[in-house]
């Protein structure tokens, strides 16, 4: 290329660009250095000749587009055709030569694409609920008045067993008293069974079979372990057949109901760890697994709920607690994968600079799968063993420019 034709190209790309597209003016700079035409510097008019000991193979367009010449000429808007030498006719159309100077000078550091195994990290808000599965609520099948109240506050952990209330109940003395009458008949009598329906207590139901005295109030136990998240029972008060008076939760394992979004739910499954870490205690991180992943999308959040079992068991995770979670999920296989700054994203689609030896980089497009730290899955378009620039200290600054002016170079396809 001739001094003449380079800067020619610089110069009618700079104006097209300033006037059309202000906002990649500052890319026209950039390309302008790329293909050896100095602005301001005086190195300018000191460019190679065409092709050194060979001949113009052809002329190709400057805007990336498939026709070429066998002569040179100008294209619409008049920037001059660029001559293709004999020994570069077998390469891609878009390749850009660099001299290995200015490689150095412009800082391009490559890196070599491999294969690796790839995991995703999902990340999510999420909320600390009680295990539903460990929940009781005390709602005797009899009536009466509590006469003594045993665990009077929220917040009490109890035993299984742990006496709650004692209750007087006419009902049930009725029922005692025809037990007794009826104890020395063979077999169970009716009232025995319906004191067994009533839940009547089995340690005072034995002390009737033995023909002690029945007593005057029925000791109400607790059925399970835990702590007691409500309580209605006020001592004194008369309570119907099936009204709640206490709900106890067992406190040792706790669920996290994770907020997923619609495009990450592919890479999660049951039996996934998850990292908990609420806002009360940030230092610190509660390991738990995903149990059951809910059927349903939220129509306006777009999302699906996870549910991660948590092992709780020095009570520091409490109901309604905010948390945020992580959940390593790893994709299956081994995968060529590009570093994540060799991605050129032109809005379109995305691109590489290939490293084609002795300063020439070849804009290559490629299809992507997953995004992981650091690197993209790449589907098509890039082979294990190939070259890819990652870095240039001169893309710093003008980095989304300088993506906007090479997808104008090589959008000349159409696509």
């Amino acid at each position: 290329m001739t001094p003449r034709s380079a800067r020619g190209i610089a110069e009618d790309f700079m104006k097209f660009v300033a006037k059309s597209r202000p906002g990649i003016a500052a890319a026209a700079l950039l390309m302008a250095a790329i293909i050896g035409v100095g602005i301001g510097d005086s190195s300018a008019h000191a460019a190679d000749p065409v092709c050194a000991g060979g001949k113009v193979k052809y002329y190709r367009n400057p805007m990336g587009a498939s026709d070429t010449s066998p002569v040179p000429k100008k294209d619409a808007m008049n920037m001059d055709y660029i001559p293709v030498c004999e020994d570069e006719a077998g390469e891609s159309a878009g390749t850009v030569k660099v001299s290995l100077d200015k490689v150095q000078r412009l800082g391009v550091r490559s890196e070599v694409v491999g294969e690796r195994a790839l995991a995703r990290t999902v990340r999510t808000f999420a909320s600390v609920q009680f295990d539903e599965r460990r929940q009781t609520v005390i709602a005797p099948k009899f009536g009466g008045w509590i006469e003594k109240l045993r665990v009077n506050a929220t917040g009490d952990v109890v035993a299984a067993g742990q006496t709650l209330f004692e209750v007087y109940s006419p009902e049930l003395n009725v029922l005692q008293q025809e037990f007794m009458l009826s104890r020395g008949m063979q077999g169970p009598g009716a009232a025995d069974g319906r004191l067994r329906n009533l839940d009547y207590p089995a340690a005072e139901l034995e002390k009737l079979r033995r023909g002690e005295r029945a007593p005057h109030t029925i000791a109400v136990p607790a059925p399970a372990a835990g702590t007691v998240v409500e309580k209605m029972a006020v001592e004194g008060m008369r309570y119907q057949p099936g009204e709640t008076l206490f709900r106890i939760v067992d406190t040792s394992v706790m669920w996290v109901l994770a907020e997923v979004y619609e495009q990450d739910l592919a890479f999660v499954k049951v039996g996934d760890m998850a990292k908990v870490v609420v806002n009360t205690w940030p230092d610190r991180s509660f390991m738990g697994k995903v149990t059951f992943i809910y059927p349903s999308i939220g129509k306006e959040s777009r999302t699906a709920r996870l549910r991660i079992e948590v092992a709780n068991p020095d009570g520091l995770l409490r109901a309604d607690m905010a948390a945020t979670v992580e959940i390593d999920a790893p994709i299956e296989g081994r995968w060529v994968a590009a570093p994540d700054s060799a991605i050129i994203d032109t809005g379109k689609r995305q691109l590489v600079l290939v490293e084609r030896g002795e300063g020439k980089y070849e804009p290559r497009p490629v299809k992507l799968g997953v995004r992981v730290p650091g690197y993209a899955q790449v589907l098509e378009g890039l082979k294990p063993g190939e070259r890819v620039v990652t870095s240039a200290n001169f893309l710093i600054d003008a980095e989304s420019n300088l993506r906007a002016a090479l997808a104008a170079f090589t959008a000349g396809d159409g696509k």
